[in-house]
């Protein structure tokens, strides 16, 4: 029986000795999938119970710290086994064909590559032959390869090119990070033939090719190829910026500025076509460095073996150098609803304990976290009722080309002559998984590129910053906004974001076309008066405090909350979107006859766009409360909120006779 050390710090180990047992059985392969998707479904139970355990034994905070960041990842030991996390573990500490895992995002994908999934080797002193398995693996190291053998097998599999998931909260990469072991003491499993830097010790990483001068690279796969079409091509080493002394230097195409973390080819072998660009997957593969990979170092033999149906930046951009980019041979994909690591794996029985548990206390936790908001938002507490349903709101549903479930909010009103939005914006990281905050300036809008495009030249997607997951948060800061004129890019952002929050689409650019890829993204815009934005629903800030130093209040309401306090609004948050919800059909009809009162007098009164917002805030303020259907008294409790929102407003527009 295979050890954890084995399958763990040597699956292909057990890949070939399952494949030798079964040789010429059709599902050796289905028998490779199972015993791996059971070993990691176990591993990624057991590590959530240990983490919960370390979060339940933090100690507690010191006073004046701030709640994120200030407690040592290694002051409860983690779990004895486990995978290491390419996120977490710099990845000259990781061991080459060992098992890893990867929370990313699927940025782009390539061309399908068909390998020799199995094929016959001939001993050149005896003559024997013998059939090996080629998946799984980038090269072979042994004898030489019968390609005439008709015992060879050739399969196909799908690249994706996968970076980790923008815009991720650092709280989120800490409560990952403080379950892996090799995060904090470095695998004394391998020790690397010599150091390199890691991702996280070098800002440069992303910008800075690294040449590799190898000389012990192994045998590249000459039985691998990649696809378009009929077209095979024989799959090389990197045609990297090693080939090139005056190339540029490989631009690993994160999609916000200044993110850090390993891109990854991600090698897919099984139901590829059920994923798709900007999916968020946790993966589970073989880790692939080989030297081989990492470029021809003479210019003189990069160029026998460039292929003329493809530039050198293509082969750049898809053959990068595996210092940089390593390539991860997929054993088992988990599609992320969420990457929040405070709840428990998706379909699990900690789940379900955690959910029933949790549940009973939602009130607390909701009236906690209400009270947090309305301290931030300065004492409103209408603003801080309205904000909680904003975090809370996500895409459950699309009829044609609407989508349901959106609730982008505009918080206007807010005050520009001190860094408040920039401070709110960092409390709300406390508290959500993803997000992105882009100040509005009129050097932002002219110069950021917010749509994705097509390169055509190196065949990618070159990224942008709306390539964002899943219910990420995104903050449109208006308060920056000044006077001046937009160009013609500046004019397609406000577009692309106009888009994002009508109807929950980009248009990425393809040159001679558009086309549509959806999303679910939680965008809130501050602003001083109404935003030039379109928005679901509108709240006029009225601080009902006036701090003297509005920074140092805001920094002592933060520093106030237990890290244990912002566990639990993490956790509701995430649960509370998650939860199923469904109306009545003689609430509906209660409903129904109360919208037909509403306009008997003044049918001017309530719109259909009305009734639609009342009915997405009744939907969420009833899965605030933890309630799977809409009762009489939350919708009263709805229609009262709106009314006390649109008073205001009338009330400011009064006020400010200029205002639209």
């Amino acid at each position: 029986m295979p050890s954890v050390d084995d399958w763990i710090n040597n699956p292909l180990g057990i890949v070939e000795g399952i494949f030798a047992q079964g040789t010429g059985s059709p599902d050796w392969e289905k028998k490779v999938l199972d015993y791996f998707k059971d070993k990691m479904e176990e591993n990624v139970s057991r590590t959530w119970v240990s983490m919960s355990q370390r979060l339940a034994a933090r100690p507690p905070r010191p006073c004046g710290k701030l709640a994120a960041g200030w407690w040592s990842v290694s002051s409860v030991p983690p779990p004895a086994v486990q995978v290491p996390s390419l996120n977490d573990v710099p990845l000259h500490y990781l061991k080459p064909n060992g098992l890893v895992r990867f929370r990313c995002l699927v940025q782009d994908m390539f061309a399908p590559e068909f390998y020799m999934g199995v094929y016959e080797t001939v001993d050149p002193t005896t003559e024997s032959k013998a059939l090996k398995c080629g998946k799984y693996k980038d090269v072979t190291e042994c004898a030489p390869v019968d390609f005439n053998s008709r015992k060879a097998v050739t399969s196909e599999r799908q690249t994706f090119y996968c970076v980790p998931i923008p815009g991720e909260s650092a709280w989120v990469k800490e409560n990952y990070a403080g379950s892996s072991q090799a995060r904090v003491v470095p695998s004394t499993s391998y020790t690397p033939n010599r150091q390199k830097r890691s991702f996280e010790e070098d800002e440069e990483m992303d910008s800075q090719p690294q040449r590799q001068r190898e000389t012990n690279a192994g045998t590249p796969n000459s039985a691998d190829f990649r696809g378009n079409g009929d077209s095979r091509r024989q799959e090389r080493g990197a045609r990297s910026s090693a080939a090139s002394p005056v190339s540029s230097p490989l631009d690993l195409n994160f999609p916000l500025p200044g993110e850090q973390g390993p891109a990854c080819l991600v090698k897919v072998y099984e139901g590829f076509e059920s994923y798709k660009v900007n999916d968020t997957l946790e993966v589970f593969g073989i880790l692939s460095v080989d030297p081989a990979l990492s470029g021809v170092n003479d210019e003189k033999e990069a160029s026998s073996v460039l292929d003329p149906m493809e530039t050198e930046e293509e082969q750049r951009a898809h053959s990068p150098p595996a210092s940089l980019v390593p390539r991860l041979h997929v054993l088992h994909i988990q599609p992320l609803q969420h990457n929040n690591p405070l709840l428990p794996p998706a379909a699990s029985e900690e789940r379900r304990a955690f959910l029933s548990s949790f549940l009973s206390e939602l009130d607390s936790v909701r009236s906690e976290l209400l009270k947090y908001l309305t301290h931030v938002l300065l004492g409103d507490a209408l603003a801080a009722e309205y904000l909680l349903l904003h975090l809370i709101s996500t895409v459950y549903a699309r009829r044609d080309v609407l989508p349901l479930g959106k609730f982008a909010l505009n918080l206007s009103g807010c005050p520009h002559s001190c860094p408040y939005t920039e401070r709110l914006y960092q409390i709300l990281q406390q508290l959500v998984t993803s997000s992105y905050r882009l100040g509005m300036s009129l050097a932002n809008m002219n110069g950021a590129r917010l749509v994705p495009r097509k390169d055509y030249v190196a065949n990618r997607l070159v990224s942008g910053a709306l390539q964002l997951p899943s219910n990420a948060c995104l903050f449109l800061d208006e308060t920056q906004l000044e006077q001046g004129q937009l160009d013609a890019t500046g004019v397609r952002n406000i577009t692309a974001l106009g888009n994002v929050i009508s109807w929950q689409k980009v248009d990425y650019d393809f040159s001679y076309h558009q086309m549509e890829f959806p999303c679910n993204i939680n965008v809130l815009v501050t602003s001083e008066a109404r935003s030039l934005l379109p928005s679901d629903c509108r709240v006029h800030l009225q601080p009902q405090l006036t701090p003297p130093d509005l920074e140092e209040y805001l920094g002592a309401v933060q520093a106030a909350q237990l890290p244990s306090q912002l566990n639990k609004y993490r956790t509701y948050l995430s649960v509370a979107r998650e939860l199923d919800y469904n109306i009545a059909e003689e609430v509906t009809k209660a409903v129904e006859d109360d919208f037909v009162d509403m306009r008997k007098d003044d049918p001017q009164s309530i719109s259909a766009e009305d009734l639609h917002r009342l009915l997405v805030v009744s939907r969420l303020l009833s899965l605030s409360f933890g309630q799977t259907s809409l009762s009489r008294d939350t919708w009263l409790r709805a229609k009262n909120l709106e009314m006390v929102r649109m008073n205001r407003i009338q009330q400011q527009k009064c006020a400010n006779g200029n205002e639209p």
